[in-house]
């Protein structure tokens, strides 16, 4: 009962900063009409949960007082309908313009988010890319991660990694368009230009995660190879600014 009624008391503690924006402790202590020792347990378990921030603010010649407000994530604790609204629109925008047409918009769609990952990711050794790109995926709710691939040949060239997401955040909409992340397995292989990549496993297909082996280049066959991916990755990524 009582564990009940403290999720009661965190959800109200969400509920009013969803509407106020932000507020003290003792804002919401007397608000909510529990004591501030109370409130100030429940919001370091918010905190911990990583559902509120706070900042520091100096008021009068006192202590700073920390002003609480909502994270990304608490704010995705309320209900929405956003995939909604986006399968309502595109299935319009199919019955306008026909599905090849939405075919293409969401392929340019995922170009441009190439463009957007490839800048962020930079230029550093395969490893490094990888982390970056999982940490940009864990950003967008993917719920990603990734792991070395132990070579069974000691000796050989090249790395090998699995990205693994755990969850869609566009489940929804690619139930009702399965080439909204169709475009994936090209877009990591445009973020990684110098990599092969392959689906191992995808949601969209009854399975319960989306798998990709990334293999690095051999590095005994050279940069040629590099170079004329390079050339055709950066055509693929042109297509996006026509």
């Amino acid at each position: 009962m009582a564990t009940t009624q403290q999720q009661s008391t965190k959800h109200d503690i969400l509920q009013l900063l969803l509407k106020q924006g932000q507020a003290t402790a003792q804002e919401l202590a007397e608000t909510l009409e529990i004591s501030p020792q109370a409130i100030r347990r429940h919001l370091k378990d918010l905190e911990l949960e990583g559902l509120i921030a706070y900042n520091s603010v100096q008021v009068g010649m006192g202590r700073p007082q920390h002003v609480y407000e909502l994270t990304t994530q608490g704010r995705e604790r309320f209900p929405n309908r956003y995939d909604e609204f986006a399968i309502s629109f595109l299935d319009t925008l199919a019955q306008t313009v026909g599905h090849e047409q939405v075919s293409q918009i969401l392929q340019k769609q995922w170009q441009r988010k190439a463009i957007e990952y490839r800048q962020k990711v930079g230029k550093g050794s395969l490893k490094e890319r990888v982390e970056k790109l999982v940490e940009l995926r864990k950003a967008e709710g993917y719920m990603a991660e990734w792991y070395l691939v132990e070579s069974e040949q000691l000796d050989t060239p090249r790395e090998r990694y699995i990205l693994t997401e755990h969850n869609c955040a566009i489940s929804n909409v690619a139930e009702s368009f399965p080439s909204v992340c169709g475009h994936e397995l090209e877009m990591f292989g445009a973020i990684l230009e110098d990599c092969t990549v392959e689906r191992t496993h995808w949601i969209v297909n009854g399975e319960h995660r989306c798998g990709y082996l990334i293999i690095g280049e051999n590095r005994e066959q050279g940069t040629g190879n590099r170079e004329e991916k390079t050339d055709i990755i950066s055509g693929f990524l042109q297509q996006s600014l026509s």
